[in-house]
């Protein structure tokens, strides 16, 4: 079992005039009289499928925030389903009002270096969700060019499968998973390019499409963030093992020398471990925005 533990999702709090629709690992969805979303963002944090039982004070506000100005910088690429960030005052700064998608079945992420899952894979046959990549690639390697290696949408508690493009294809069409893998693609590069004068290394990304009203493919969920983006330090970036981050990785990294078995409820997290979470989320929003989050 995993996902929430055994007592369930936290009970959604009541917002005047929206309905509550759902709750996800960290965002929390409703709706209105006009059809309209709101997308608020609270301060779980998950990992290795399972929500924490302590929250990162400030998170969902990071994510929210710096989901807008990725929206903002990425707008002439591709639109994105944010309609307003004129919120309700309880969930002012991490949330904002979007468009109903009619989501694609597959996350669209991008690799510019190789880590993570890519990285096992690559180890066990010199591949990437099918790209064949060369010989002699270290973690941590900056890959020759960007690839597209899609994964299938998982429900709460359970994994997120790579795949093939083929397989991709097979869920969504073919010319369908041709123009996902170009816009990931893009946005991907363009975000990387600009991470990178900010002196970030922007190493993958997960970005999630669907339709709107009109049947045009649109960016949905969020953008380039610590929850769904490992963003490196530049200054010391050398292939060959784990690289300093300004994500979540610091906590996978303590779970995993924790001693937890991955497949009981998490315990709770220290203090240190919490602050210095947020913390990383906080430099990555400064480093990357130019401006400071005050919690």
């Amino acid at each position: 079992m995993s996902g929430f533990g055994t007592s369930g999702p936290p009970p959604a709090p009541m917002i005047n005039g929206w309905r509550h629709l759902r709750t996800g690992k960290v965002r929390d969805l409703y709706t209105n009289d006009k059809n309209e979303i709101l997308l608020v963002a609270s301060d779980r944090v998950s990992a290795f499928d399972w929500v924490m039982p302590t929250e990162i004070p400030g998170k969902g506000a990071v994510l929210t925030q710096l989901s807008l100005f990725w929206f903002e910088l990425l707008a002439d690429k591709v639109p994105n389903h944010i309609i307003s960030d004129e919120v309700p005052d309880e969930v002012q700064d991490r949330a904002v009002i979007v468009a109903p998608l009619d989501m694609f079945a597959i996350e669209c992420v991008a690799r510019g270096y190789l880590t993570g899952s890519g990285w096992s894979e690559y180890k066990e046959n010199s591949s990437v969700c099918g790209t064949i990549l060369p010989e002699g690639l270290l973690d941590g390697s900056k890959l020759p060019e960007s690839i597209f290696t899609p994964a299938t949408k998982a429900e709460i508690g359970d994994h997120d499968i790579n795949i093939d493009f083929n397989s991709a294809a097979a869920i969504v069409g073919k010319d369908v998973a041709d123009e996902l893998r170009s816009l990931t693609i893009k946005l991907y590069e363009t975000a990387a390019e600009f991470a990178h004068s900010r002196g970030i290394i922007l190493a993958d990304t997960k970005f999630e499409f669907g339709r709107d009203s009109k049947g045009i493919i649109t960016l949905g969920d969020e953008a380039l963030t610590p929850d769904s983006s490992r963003f490196w330090e530049l200054e010391s970036w050398k292939p060959g093992g784990v690289q300093p981050s300004f994500d979540k990785q610091y906590l996978r990294d303590y779970l995993v020398s924790s001693g937890w078995d991955r497949n009981s409820p998490p315990p709770e997290l220290p203090a240190e471990i919490v602050e210095k979470t947020a913390l990383r989320y906080e430099e990555a929003f400064f480093r990357l925005t130019g401006t400071r989050f005050n919690r």
